[in-house]
This record gives C-alpha cells, sequence and structure tokens, in this order.
C-alpha cells in the first residue's frame, strides 16, 4: 500500500512580513480596543485565524509566519486542516455543539462507540478506561481526586466498606478525619501541572502562578538537573538522577503529609524543558510501586506524537504502566487514562461534574487521530525531529554562546536550548518571520505541530542563524 504524504498545498510556501515591526498598525488598534474589555498583557500576538493555515499564523496587518510554537502546543495538525474542518461541519458535531449534554447523567447514545473509536483508540497500554475532563488542570485534578479516594478506600478495607458519620459530618467541616489532611500529591520542583487550587500546589515552576493563592502543604523533589551534552556528562548525571530517586523515596517515607501519588512531566515543559533519562522513570515507577504510591504521567504537553512517540512515556519501556496518564492539548479534548478498576470512585457523584468533557472535542480528537495515523505522522515527526535536531547541532557548534543546552535528540520535534537573550530572541524571531516560545529562564522551546516537514525546519534555522546575527545591527 502506497504511504500517504502530508499535502501542503493549502498552506504558504513560506512567511511573509508586510509590516516593520509586530504588532502593526492595525494590530496596535485591535489591541487597544480589545484592553478596554480584556486583560492583554499577556499577549504575544494578536491573530487573524481565517487567515492562517498549515503551519503559519497570520496578523490583521497582513504578516504571516511560520509558527512553531502552535498556541503553547496545543495546536496537531495545522490551522484551518481541511480534514478538520470536514469534521467540524459535520451532523454529528453539529449535534455535540449545540446539545451540549452533561455526560454523568445523559451521555449520548453512541458515547462508548465515541471513546472506544476515538480517545480510546489512543489509550496507553494497560490502561483501557477514561474520564474525560475539561482541560489540562482539570484533567490533573480529577487524577488527584481519584488518587486520594484510592488511597483512603485501600485504608478503609474496600469499595464495600461504607462512611462513618464521624467521616462525613466532618468533611462538611473541611477536616479530618472525612477531608483528609493526612494525603499528599508528591510532584518535582520546576514542574507545571496547572492553575487550579490542587493542580497549583503541585505546580512549582514560576512564583507569578502561585503568589496570593492558598495551597496545601505537598511535598516536592529535585527534577535532575541534566548536563549537555549527554554524552560528555553520563557519570554525573547519572548520579543527579540517583540522588532524585533517593529523595523521592525519602519524601514518601518521610514527608509529614504522606503521599499517596507522585505525579511527574516526561519533560518539564514549563519548568524550562528539563529531560531525564528513560532509567529514571524506570526507577521512578519501581519506587513508587514498592512504597504502594500511584505513578501519575502528565502528558498534557508531551503527548499525542510531538516527541515521536503517541505517548511520550513510551520511550521509557516501563516494566508496567503508570496508573493514570493525563492528557489535554493536542487532544483538543482532556481527561486521564487508568486501567485498574479500583480507582473508579467506590460511589457515584464523587468523580463529576456537569459537563465532564466535551462530545464535540471528543470528535475532534477522533478525526486527529485518524489523520496521525493516515498520514503517519508520528514517524514523521520523529524524523524530522532528527533532520532539526542535526541542524540545530550545527547551529550551536557555530554559535556556542548563542545555542547553549540543546536537548531533546531523539524525542522528535520536542526540542530546546538556552539563549543568554532568551527574551529578546523570542521577541526578534518576529521580525524574521518565526513565531517561537520560551520556558523556564533561559529556555527557547520548539513545539511545531505534527505537520511540520524538513522544507520548514529548514526555513526556522535559517532565521535562527539571521537572529543571532543581527544582535549588533
Amino acid at each position: 500500500m502506497a504511504k500517504t504524504y502530508y499535502d501542503a498545498s493549502w498552506e504558504p510556501s513560506g512567511p511573509s512580513l508586510k509590516t516593520s515591526e509586530i504588532p502593526g498598525p492595525k494590530a496596535k488598534a485591535a489591541i487597544s480596543e480589545l484592553n478596554e474589555v480584556f486583560d492583554t498583557r499577556s499577549l504575544n500576538m494578536l491573530t487573524d485565524y481565517a487567515k492562517s493555515s498549515g503551519n503559519y499564523i497570520a496578523d490583521p496587518d497582513g504578516n504571516v509566519l511560520l509558527d512553531v510554537y502552535a498556541q503553547i502546543a496545543s495546536i496537531p495538525l495545522g490551522y484551518n486542516n481541511p480534514t478538520l474542518r470536514s469534521a467540524a461541519q459535520s451532523d454529528e458535531m453539529i449535534n455535540g455543539i449545540i446539545n451540549r449534554p452533561a455526560l454523568g447523567n445523559f451521555p449520548p447514545v453512541d458515547w462508548a462507540h465515541m471513546l472506544k473509536t476515538g480517545i480510546l483508540k489512543v489509550a496507553p497500554k494497560g490502561l483501557n478506561q477514561v474520564f474525560t475532563a475539561m482541560a489540562g488542570s482539570d484533567a490533573n485534578e480529577t487524577a488527584y481526586k481519584a488518587a486520594f479516594m484510592w488511597r483512603r478506600q485501600k485504608e478503609r478495607g474496600g469499595a464495600h466498606v461504607e462512611f462513618t458519620e464521624e467521616e462525613m459530618a466532618s468533611s462538611m467541616k473541611n477536616q479530618s478525619p472525612g477531608a483528609s489532611q493526612s494525603l499528599s500529591i508528591l510532584s518535582f520542583k520546576s514542574a507545571f501541572h496547572g492553575r487550579l487550587f490542587g493542580s497549583l500546589s503541585t505546580t512549582r515552576s514560576k512564583p507569578i502562578h502561585k503568589l496570593d493563592i492558598p495551597a496545601f502543604d505537598w511535598p516536592q523533589a529535585t527534577f535532575p538537573a541534566l548536563r549537555y551534552p549527554l554524552e560528555e556528562h553520563a557519570e554525573e548525571n547519572a548520579a543527579a538522577e540517583k540522588a532524585s530517586l533517593d529523595e523521592v523515596e525519602h519524601l514518601i517515607k518521610n514527608y509529614h503529609i504522606p503521599p499517596c501519588a507522585v505525579v511527574v512531566e516526561p519533560i518539564q515543559s514549563e519548568g524550562g524543558d528539563n529531560h531525564a533519562s528513560p532509567a529514571f522513570f524506570r526507577g521512578l515507577r519501581e519506587v513508587t510501586q514498592r512504597h504502594g504510591v500511584l505513578l501519575i504521567v502528565d502528558e498534557v504537553q508531551t503527548g499525542v506524537g510531538a516527541t515521536g512517540r503517541f505517548w511520550a512515556h513510551e520511550h521509557w519501556d516501563l516494566p508496567s504502566p503508570p496508573d493514570m496518564v493525563t492528557f489535554s492539548k493536542k487532544a483538543q479534548t482532556a481527561g486521564y487514562y487508568f486501567g485498574n478498576p479500583e480507582l473508579r470512585p467506590n460511589k457515584p457523584y464523587r468523580q463529576f461534574n456537569t459537563w465532564m468533557g466535551d462530545p464535540a472535542r471528543a470528535i475532534l480528537f477522533r478525526a486527529i487521530i485518524n489523520e496521525i495515523e493516515r498520514l503517519d505522522l508520528v514517524s514523521r515527526t520523529a524524523q524530522v525531529g532528527d533532520y532539526l535536531f542535526g541542524k540545530l547541532e550545527g547551529l550551536a557548534k557555530k554559535y556556542p554562546g548563542e545555542f547553549m543546552n540543546l536537548r531533546g535528540k531523539g524525542m522528535g520535534t520536542f526540542i530546546a536550548f538556552d539563549s543568554p537573550r532568551r527574551d529578546e530572541f523570542l521577541k526578534r524571531a518576529k521580525q524574521f518571520g518565526v513565531n517561537i516560545g520560551g520556558s523556564g529562564q533561559m529556555a527557547v522551546r520548539l513545539r511545531p505541530m505534527l505537520i511540520f516537514q524538513e522544507h520548514h525546519a529548514d526555513i526556522l534555522v535559517e532565521a535562527m542563524e539571521k537572529i543571532v546575527t543581527s544582535w549588533d545591527k
């Protein structure tokens, strides 16, 4: 059977700049109007989505940029993808949009079929159930709730054991034993897991996310800080990973509020694109299993093909699967996968909200999955990532002070490097036709879409070289 390749005919051949700076006059006027009714202080680029296509993002002034940020890693198949437009215009989608159900109470008659042919079709190995949710923070929040309920259920003696009167009464006062103050979720320094109350307590990437918000007294372990190139620092990196695992075990055994779960990103994304080896994550799985603690893998940003595997944790070759895997962003929907039936709460309404996700977004994810499979985009992303990484290695050798700590080799297009003038680098990139993002203190992170090809990589690398050679101009 002949292989189908990505058709780029529906996108521009390259960037196109109409104004000397971005935002241009039309965008500035529109931003000023928007600011009257909406906070624009975090605005990156005012976008004309009707004129954006494929890998290219447009603005009101007619500027068209190669977009390797992709709405913070959440656009899988490009702007105005013809296949997704077709799915959006289907009667099934219209029905899902205008008759949005309270899924826990009134699921559509075809909800099981929709899940099995979509979200569950790509479920991580060993995880055959899903709880659908609204966004990445919500996915993590509900996974945490499942972990707490699972642990307390075990402590009571099983799902059949009823709650005591004391538990029910104390829960209404936010007190123990009903509202358990004796369990926690362990996360890692520099982690990002969301901005809701539970997820925010496990987020450790930037103070601005957390200031003024009450937080739980939950533990954090040190994520190993690897040195690059990896092959030149193998011994010290192994020591850093061992120290991190030792700290995790110490906290599990000794923290004054014992963790019932450990949550970890395969690559710490918002915190600076921090990597660890497959051996580290296998060690983390072993430690959590040995101490009866759940392992939650947060694949909100790393999932759905960006690392050259559908799920980034597939790179680890775990002997047993994680207990839960959370997802969102490129899936365009959200939730968490699980396999252990004991992670389903023992009573209805314990894990519940009105919408519990959205059939319209589940339909969209199904269309995304089918297009990924049709075009073999996960394998293509691995190939293009290798090509791009090789090009960036050349840049790093040519300009060693500008492209530092290049990382993400063998991880598809999930690539990053450190820049000594990171914020200026991001700003200046637009002048050379590229929209790009950062993370952590110094990292420039690449988050291309799954339809990013070698010729896009050439455009990107050429623009990057122009950026660093333009500093004194």
